[in-house]
C-alpha cells in the first residue's frame, strides 16, 4: 500500500539513451496543496522524468516515487494518479463520451463518472460528437477529462495549455490552483513561461537533464531584485539625491532614463520632490520568470561562443564582415551549380570564353607597344598621283602578311 501522502519523491533519477544523457542525477519533491511547474527548454528532459515517473521509461539510476511508491505498485493508478502526456490517444470514430466510458469501466468507475467530467472540462454539449472532428484544445480538454475520471490525488500533465484559446487558458488556471487547494498535488510542464508565472506555486527549472532551480517561485524572484525606471528633467540633481538617502544601486540608461535598484518607485519620487526634480515618467520593473528561466538555462543549444539575444550596444551577431567577405549567393567564376551534369564529350575551355566576331584571314594582333599613327592633312598643292603609279614601299608595323614577300610586293 502506498502512504497516501500525496507527495511526488524523485531521487537522483537519470536516464541515459546510448551516448545522450537525458536526464543527469535529477532531484525534486512535489507537495500536496501546491501547483508545482516542471520547466525546461525543449530537449532539457521533461518528458523523459514524466515518462520514468509513471513507468513508461526504466531509469537508468535512480528512483521515482508517488505516495512512497513506484508507479507500478500503486495497485489501481489511476485513482491516484491521473496523467496527460500527450492528447492524441483517441479513436477518431467515437465519441468522447463513449471515449470516457471505456475507460471508466477499465479503472472500475460508474459510467456517470464520464459525464460529471465532461462537464467538468466544458464539453458537455460536445460529448456527442467524435473524437476526430475536436480541435486540439478540444483533445486537450478531453484527455484531461479522461485523467480526472479516477478522482485522483495527483495530476501529473504535460504542456497541458497547448493549443487552448485564452479564455481556455484562464479556465485551466483557476481549475488547477482549485484542484490544488482541496489539498491534491498537480504537477505541470510548460515552457509557456507568462502562463506558468501566473498558476504555480514552485517550480523546478531544469537544462541539459540537470536541475538549476528548484523552489518556491517567491524564492526564485527575491535572488533577482526589481529596478524602477525614471525619467526626471534634471538626472545630476535627482541621482544626487538618491545618494544622499543612501540609495546607491543606479543606472544610467541609453534613452535618457536611470534606473533605480532596490526600491519601489513611491521612494524615487518622493526623494524627487523633496529635491525639486521633476519627474516626467515613472516604472516598476519586476523581475518576471521569464527572464529567470533564460539566465538558469542560457546556451542550452547555442553553438560555442554564441550569443544569446541581440547586444545592442556591441557589434552585431555574427561580427563584422571581414575584408574579402563576399554576400551570400555569390558564386566564384567557374563554380558549378550542386547538381549540374556536364554534357558528354564536353571539355572545359582552359582560357575564359571571349564573344565570337568576325577577324579577316590572315589578320595579326598588333604589338603591344604599337600605337596608332595619328592622321595627318597632306600639304597644301598635294596632287594624288595618276592611276597606276606604284607607291613607294612604307614599313608595315604588323610585319609580313600572308600572301606577300619579304620585299612588299604583290603575291
Amino acid at each position: 500500500m502506498h502512504d497516501g501522502t500525496g507527495r511526488i519523491v524523485v531521487q537522483n533519477l537519470t536516464k541515459q539513451f546510448g551516448p545522450v544523457a537525458a536526464v543527469q542525477n535529477l532531484s525534486f519533491t512535489v507537495e500536496p496543496g501546491s501547483v508545482t511547474g516542471f520547466l525546461g527548454p525543449n530537449g532539457a528532459g521533461k518528458t523523459t522524468t514524466l515518462r520514468m515517473l509513471l513507468g513508461l521509461v526504466t531509469p537508468t539510476a535512480g528512483i521515482g516515487l508517488i505516495n512512497g511508491r513506484p508507479f507500478n505498485q500503486l495497485g489501481n493508478p489511476a485513482r491516484v494518479v491521473g496523467a496527460v502526456l500527450e492528447a492524441q490517444g483517441f479513436h477518431p470514430k467515437r465519441t468522447a463520451r463513449n471515449h470516457l466510458r471505456v475507460y471508466a469501466a477499465a479503472i472500475g468507475v460508474p459510467d456517470s463518472r464520464a459525464d460529471q467530467v465532461l462537464q467538468l472540462v466544458g464539453l458537455g454539449a460536445a460529448g456527442d460528437r467524435k473524437a476526430g472532428g475536436y480541435s486540439l484544445g478540444m483533445k486537450q480538454r478531453l484527455a484531461l477529462a479522461t485523467a480526472l475520471l479516477g478522482d485522483p490525488q495527483i495530476l501529473v500533465l504535460d504542456e497541458p495549455s497547448n493549443g487552448l484559446d485564452p479564455e481556455g487558458i484562464a479556465w485551466l488556471r483557476t481549475f488547477l490552483q482549485s484542484y490544488a487547494r482541496s489539498g491534491r498535488t498537480v504537477l505541470i510542464s510548460s515552457h509557456l513561461l507568462a502562463e506558468i508565472e501566473q498558476t504555480v506555486d514552485q517550480v523546478v527549472i531544469i537544462s541539459r537533464g540537470q536541475t538549476m532551480y528548484y523552489g518556491p517561485l517567491d524564492h526564485l524572484r527575491d535572488q533577482q531584485q526589481g529596478r524602477v525606471l525614471v525619467q526626471p528633467s534634471d538626472i545630476g540633481a535627482l541621482v544626487a539625491a538618491l545618494r544622499e538617502d543612501g540609495i546607491n544601486g543606479i543606472e544610467q540608461l541609453p534613452d535618457g532614463r536611470i534606473a533605480v535598484t532596490g526600491v519601489e518607485a513611491k521612494q524615487v519620487a518622493d526623494t524627487a520632490l523633496k529635491a525639486g526634480v521633476s519627474i516626467y515618467g515613472i516604472q516598476e520593473e519586476k523581475v518576471d520568470l521569464e527572464r529567470l528561466f533564460f539566465q538558469l538555462t542560457n546556451g542550452q543549444f547555442a553553438a560555442p561562443g554564441q550569443k544569446m539575444g541581440p547586444d545592442p550596444y556591441g557589434q552585431p551577431q555574427g561580427g563584422y564582415p571581414q575584408p574579402g567577405y563576399q554576400q551570400p549567393g555569390y558564386q566564384q567564376p567557374g563554380y558549378q551549380q550542386p547538381g549540374y551534369q556536364q554534357q558528354p564529350g564536353y571539355q572545359t575551355p582552359s582560357q575564359p570564353f571571349q564573344q565570337p566576331g568576325y577577324q579577316q584571314p590572315g589578320y595579326q594582333q598588333p604589338p603591344q607597344d604599337y600605337q596608332q599613327q595619328q592622321y595627318q592633312q597632306p600639304p597644301q598643292g598635294y596632287q594624288p598621283p595618276p592611276p597606276g603609279t606604284q607607291q613607294p614601299p612604307q614599313d608595315n608595323p604588323y610585319g609580313q602578311q600572308q600572301g606577300q614577300g619579304g620585299l612588299g610586293g604583290g603575291a
